[in-house]
């Protein structure tokens, strides 16, 4: 089935505007102490039940600039340590401890993170999501939020809480399309890199963003690359240097499954195909300007394209074959098996995965 009860996590997002009050002075900006005795109330239920929560979010895009709110951010840090201590008290077992989330929100330099996404139903947002130059733009927000953390909270780790590529239910015959891959994928890959160890993608049902059709239910194709992602990308992520092709996007992580390492390619060319020799020193060559990656005899390659190679549907095929629901439930998703002497061939406008189990990367031992 496409998803189990069972295995579902909760968040409670709780609000952060209790007992505060709204500025004389300054519109937007609430001031005074947080009132936690409602959450108390909801915590303390959920713990008489017995109820596994995975974690408590503390307010929504209150940071920064804010959108309907905002706190400044000595207030809301000073929030946040009572919930934290709340929580340390109704769960003294560390082991069984939800976590404290937040701030979910906008990323400014002067209070945490410049982070606005406000392009709306962007007419020309088709053509952003395949240009290199501005998926790359972003780079420097996950570096700089993973370097703050580093220096100031090295005991904590950013998530990614609420991205659907574009604001206001996502962008019009595009996030619900194959096209949209290239963006999300992107994403995955560039937050990894940068230590994100949380990317909550919006939304699994609801908005133009969802990762299933909101009528019918049945997976769009964001959908599938997502469990392919899930399914072959480890947690340990692997250096890649490919500066001379921006249009192909590499990323690398130890392979889910042990032993062996998963490499995903994104082609965000239209016209232009790739054929990648890898070597055993870790190094990617394109064209055939090395030798061949000697030593191992199979690979699993996963290919992903659009129906009839238009961007724009909402069919995936894998490896050639459309990827539908039989009897609701999702389809097998197996690999090619490939001689792994010859080279990966990136197909235009395609997403590649590949996982080659021989290959003993030092980073994954």
């Amino acid at each position: 089935m496409i998803y189990v009860l069972d295995r579902a996590k909760v968040t409670f997002g709780l609000n952060a505007l209790i007992g505060k009050k709204e500025s004389m002075t300054e519109k937007g900006l609430w001031v005074g102490d947080w009132d936690s005795q409602n959450a108390r109330d909801l915590i303390d239920y959920t713990v008489s039940k017995g109820y596994q929560i995975d974690s408590y979010e503390f307010g929504n895009e209150l940071c920064g600039f804010g959108v309907a709110a905002r706190i400044s951010a000595e207030q809301y840090g000073k929030d946040v340590i009572q919930l934290k201590n709340l929580v340390k008290e109704l769960y003294p077992d560390p082991n069984t401890q939800p976590k404290v989330i937040g701030p979910g929100g906008f990323y400014d330099e002067e209070w945490f993170i410049t982070f606005l996404q406000v392009t709306g139903d962007d007419p020309n947002l088709i053509q952003k999501i395949q240009d290199p130059f501005y998926l790359s733009q972003i780079a420097q927000t996950f570096r700089d939020v993973s370097k703050n953390i580093d220096k100031f909270a090295p005991w904590s780790a950013p998530w990614v809480s609420e991205a659907g590529g574009a604001y206001n239910s996502g962008g019009k015959d595009v996030s619900r399309t194959f096209a949209d891959g290239f963006w999300y994928l992107d994403q995955l890959g560039m937050t990894s890199t940068f230590n994100h160890k949380v990317y909550c993608r919006q939304a699994f049902i609801g908005g133009n963003y969802a990762m299933l059709n909101t009528t019918t239910f049945i997976p769009n194709p964001d959908y599938y690359s997502a469990l392919l992602w899930h399914r072959l990308m480890g947690s340990r992520v692997l250096r890649v240097n490919q500066d001379v092709l921006p249009y192909l996007r590499v990323y690398s992580h130890c392979a889910k499954q042990k032993p062996g390492i998963s490499i995903l390619f994104i082609n965000l060319s239209g016209d232009k195909s790739f054929d990648v020799t890898l070597t055993n020193d870790e190094n990617f060559y394109v064209d055939g300007l090395n030798s061949e990656f000697k030593g191992f005899e199979k690979r699993e390659e996963y290919h992903l394209t659009p129906k009839d190679g238009n961007i724009q549907s909402d069919v995936v095929l894998l490896n050639g074959t459309p990827l539908e629901l039989r009897n609701l439930e999702i389809p097998e998703m197996n690999p090619q098996l490939v001689d792994a002497s010859t080279p990966i061939s990136v197909a235009a406008h395609s997403i590649v995965y590949v996982t080659i189990r021989d290959f003993h990367a030092p980073a994954c031992a």
